[in-house]
């Protein structure tokens, strides 16, 4: 019987330890902070075989999506990369085809940029575009006559990062650091230091609860991704 009695009680010990949870188990899954806004992340200028990988990587990497507006030539002379953004979880706009002063141009002119660019995409593998955002952030009445034509709702920025007139790492991180729920940021994936300061955005946004989300069609603000 005092045999039994130890094998039942170690049992009984062994079934305890078995239904316990360990510490980490207790503490549960690291805990993620609501979102309490939505921002837009968009960069302009690509896609391209040099600069798309690294980006893709370090937004990946950092649990970040974008919206990639993307030039006409260069997403007819590097499709790979569009589906690779869209594998990455980016949106895809239209950035025009050769990035020209849109307003310079006749209306027709204005329709063959926007339209080729939408064919460019879609041939390419990343959907048909929704969004459109002016070279230069030029626009006028003839341009969005010409964006109705393709159901494209035009988006500008509420924050310039300057990346494209050399802002640091700092500066890039500061001025995403400015935005606020629904507001987008303008960035481009050429400059190196923009990859670079993507950790930093990232670990800012998160410690004002504020969450990378996609561009609306019908608002053109940032909200929850669908």
């Amino acid at each position: 019987m005092r045999t039994l009695s130890k094998r039942l009680l170690a049992t009984g010990f062994a079934v305890v330890a078995a239904l316990a949870p360990t510490p980490a188990a207790a503490a549960g899954p690291a805990h993620v902070a609501a979102c309490n806004g939505y921002v837009g992340l968009t960069f302009d200028d690509g896609p391209s075989n040099a600069n798309t990988p690294a980006l893709l990587t370090a937004l990946r990497q950092n649990g970040l999506r974008a919206t990639m507006f993307n030039e006409g030539q260069f997403a007819a002379s590097a499709p790979a990369q569009v589906r690779a953004e869209i594998s990455a979880g980016m949106w895809i706009g239209n950035h025009s085809y050769t990035h020209p002063h849109l307003t310079q141009l006749p209306q027709a002119r204005m329709d063959s940029e926007v339209g080729r660019t939408q064919q460019a995409i879609a041939a390419a593998g990343g959907g048909t575009p929704r969004l459109f955002r002016p070279p230069f952030g030029e626009t006028n009445a003839t341009l969005r006559t010409v964006l109705a034509r393709y159901g494209l709702t035009q988006i500008i920025w509420d924050v310039d990062s300057q990346d494209w007139n050399g802002a640091s790492v700092d500066a890039i991180v500061a001025a995403n650091a400015r935005l606020t729920n629904g507001q987008i940021i303008l960035m481009h994936e050429w400059p190196a230091n923009t990859r670079a300061a993507i950790p930093r955005i990232a670990a800012t946004l998160a410690s004002r609860n504020l969450c990378a989300g996609m561009i609306s069609p019908q608002t053109g603000r940032a909200v929850a991704p669908a």
